[in-house]
């Protein structure tokens, strides 16, 4: 996804070293989000598989706020809750009346969603980083550094200042693609909305770390 470039700016690239254009591709993301304290948006999300047929489609609404606090509400076309407090992760599924909890430890901020409520920092240790542009988007590939992740590749597409797109490539080719829309950055988020009450009679899973 990277847009045509003259000859001439093909061999600069060229002669660029690899690592260089790693480095600079993790300190221009981390310049972008470093500054988002808080992130709330509207969201489609599809599930491809390699060959681009679509497996599965839903909609919702997520709001972020750093560090480690996130909740994620698929709205159809079956609801699921996903949040987190900073300590846990709770996902809950109302049709099935059921939770699981489990610490926020490394692996699960290896999940697309999660990651983007950890320190800038934090995600460019994780992943060597490279970027491109096409036409007034910024588009940045990121490959986690560990094998112990549920995905290979991760772009996260930006719009000026807004992250509007995130795709995630698991080791099958199935493609994760969420868009994001009414995106608001560093607005004011209730606490309450990162603590999640359960409704009586869920059957609650608890994993360990």
């Amino acid at each position: 996804m990277t847009m045509k470039r003259s000859l001439a700016a093909l061999a600069l690239v060229a002669l660029t070293p690899l690592s260089a254009m790693a480095d600079q591709g993790a300190e221009r993301l981390a310049r972008m989000l470093e500054p988002v304290d808080t992130y709330v948006a509207d969201f489609d999300q599809q599930i491809l598989d390699g060959s681009g047929q679509r497996l599965q489609e839903a909609n919702g609404r997520m709001w972020l706020s750093r560090p480690g606090r996130f909740r994620w509400e698929v709205n159809a076309p079956y609801e699921q809750v996903v949040v987190s407090d900073g300590e846990q992760v709770t996902l809950f599924d109302p049709d099935l009346a059921q939770a699981t909890v489990q610490p926020l430890d490394e692996r699960v901020t290896h999940t697309p969603a999660l990651l983007l409520s950890g320190s800038a920092g934090q995600l460019t240790d994780n992943y060597e980083v490279t970027s491109s542009q096409q036409g007034t988007a910024e588009i940045f590939e990121l490959v986690p550094k560990s094998p112990d992740t549920l995905f290979e590749e991760l772009k996260l597409t930006f719009y000026g200042e807004r992250l509007g797109f995130l795709q995630m490539t698991d080791s099958t080719g199935q493609r994760t693609a969420i868009e994001f829309d009414d995106v608001e950055q560093n607005v004011s988020v209730e606490d309450a909305r990162f603590d999640l009450t359960l409704p009586e009679g869920t059957d609650v899973i608890r994993e360990a770390q």
